[in-house]
């Protein structure tokens, strides 16, 4: 099956999918999302795969959902909102509820979609110049996949979300626990291989139902539901539109996405908080 955005193969019993849009920091635009969809299919159904790593060409991971394809066509209210951001979050989400193991190899940018992505995946290696964060708020924007809070702590998470932190660095990030490992830049994609490929020789129905029973742990503690409460707020979010997310659109339409991230970050250039 062809693919244009993403990269998709099988090495022996490891599929291996790269956001392939390095010129946009592997922004995910539907046409992307569809992909992810398509090759979590191909992977899935494979009974000889037995884990699957996601990765980005070039030197991001991803930098979140397309905002200038998102700014080029315009959504306004909840009706049309609604779809978008159900495909979202049902791409993200896929990794989480994945009956095979996945690992996120990230290096560089991982920022709001991108990093929601990287924390719905079993474990998270990450190079040495990865950074992570969710900056959705700062531009007016809701967060989709309100996931978290679940991987580090309520305070940790109000932390980055609410302020829009978006340089998290690796260290960091593992210490409040976004991420599984650090290790060198170079070394990134055969640390990931060499991860996936010990899980891939354990019994695929020891680890599927070992997983299944992990992930139902924090399903009992309420995580899917509130997920779905988070998602619903974010509707009514973009629903209803936010002066500053109208205003950075409008900058992306007429200027391009750079100088509205411009105005973004000057609106916030005093001293960390």
């Amino acid at each position: 099956m062809p693919f244009t955005n993403i990269l998709f193969e099988i090495d022996d019993a490891i599929a291996r999918i790269t956001l392939n849009r390095p010129g946009r920091a592997n922004a995910l635009n539907r046409a992307a999302l569809g992909e992810i969809g398509q090759a979590m299919d191909l992977a899935e159904s494979n009974t000889d795969v037995r884990a699957i790593i996601v990765g980005g060409a070039g030197g991001s991971f991803c930098s979140g959902f397309d905002l200038k394809e998102q700014a080029e066509q315009a959504p306004s209210g909840a009706e049309q909102w609604r779809p978008l951001l159900r495909h979202d979050f049902d791409t993200v989400m896929r990794f989480w509820h994945c009956p095979k193991p996945t690992v996120a190899a990230v290096r560089g940018a991982c920022l709001a979609g991108g990093c929601e992505l990287a924390l719905a995946c079993d474990l998270t290696i990450a190079a040495e110049d990865a950074f992570f964060g969710e900056p959705e708020l700062k531009f007016g924007a809701g967060i989709v996949v309100m996931i978290l809070p679940w991987m580090v702590g309520s305070k940790a998470a109000k932390e980055i979300i609410l302020t829009g932190a978006d340089r998290i660095s690796a260290e960091r990030a593992r210490e409040i626990g976004m991420i599984n490992r650090i290790v060198p830049t170079a070394e990134l994609d055969a640390a990931a291989l060499q991860l996936a490929g010990h899980i891939a020789a354990i019994d695929p129905n020891l680890v599927k139902q070992t997983k299944r029973a992990i992930n139902r742990a924090l399903a009992a503690q309420g995580m899917l539901d509130a997920l779905e409460a988070a998602l619903a707020i974010d509707l009514a979010i973009e629903g209803e539109g936010s002066p500053d997310k109208a205003a950075f659109m409008e900058l992306v339409r007429r200027h391009g996405l750079k100088s509205a991230l411009a105005w973004r970050d000057a609106r916030f250039a005093g001293p960390s908080p």
